[in-house]
């Protein structure tokens, strides 16, 4: 048996988990997701928790149960809490700019600005003069990949640390060419 697959998933206050046809939705405060089930993985909703449980023992069936179970906690997580991923940048000349509702502009030291469509379901909020970004959504996947495209354009780099960063990110500093 999975581990991470028997643990039952807690439904906290303000949120509802329904499993109808394969389909687990789950709604809260901030929004609704839905997930399809993997082939031979269940879940039954009962005394405020989830519970998965599998068809059979075969290796693929097997690998599914702890996932499944991982994606339904992440979106009960998502729509009570939500999730959120910072990003700086730093360098001569760099900086966020968001033009619209949906559309990023990046000043990363090219001759016109970078732009990254922002996909529904994401916010994503400038401050600190354009040197910060917060990425914030319900769907966990959906913002780490929107901060991983964003970071893509310009990660920093090890010499003079100029680039996009998560915040916190500790960039390995190496030692440049040396003048004989």
């Amino acid at each position: 048996m999975s581990r991470i697959g028997k643990e039952p998933v807690k439904v906290p206050a303000g949120a509802t988990v329904a499993v109808q046809g394969g389909v687990v939705a789950v709604k809260g405060p901030k929004g609704e997701l839905k997930y399809t089930l993997p082939p031979g993985i269940e879940c039954k909703v009962e005394d405020g928790a989830a519970r998965f449980t599998r068809g059979s023992d075969d290796r693929r069936t097997r690998a599914f149960h702890g996932l499944a179970r991982a994606l339904v906690a992440n979106m009960v997580e998502g729509v009570v809490k939500g999730y959120a991923k910072a990003l700086d940048i730093e360098g001569v000349g760099f900086k966020f700019d968001k033009k619209g509702k949906d559309t990023l502009a990046l000043s990363i030291g090219y001759a016109e600005p970078k732009l990254y469509k922002i996909p529904a379901g994401v916010d994503v909020a400038v401050g600190n003069a354009g040197l910060h970004v917060d990425v914030t959504g319900i769907d966990k996947e959906l913002v780490g990949r929107v901060a991983a495209d964003i970071r893509a354009f310009k990660p920093a780099e090890p010499y003079k640390g100029k680039g996009i960063r998560y915040t916190g990110e500790k960039i390995r500093r190496k030692e440049g060419k040396t003048v004989a």
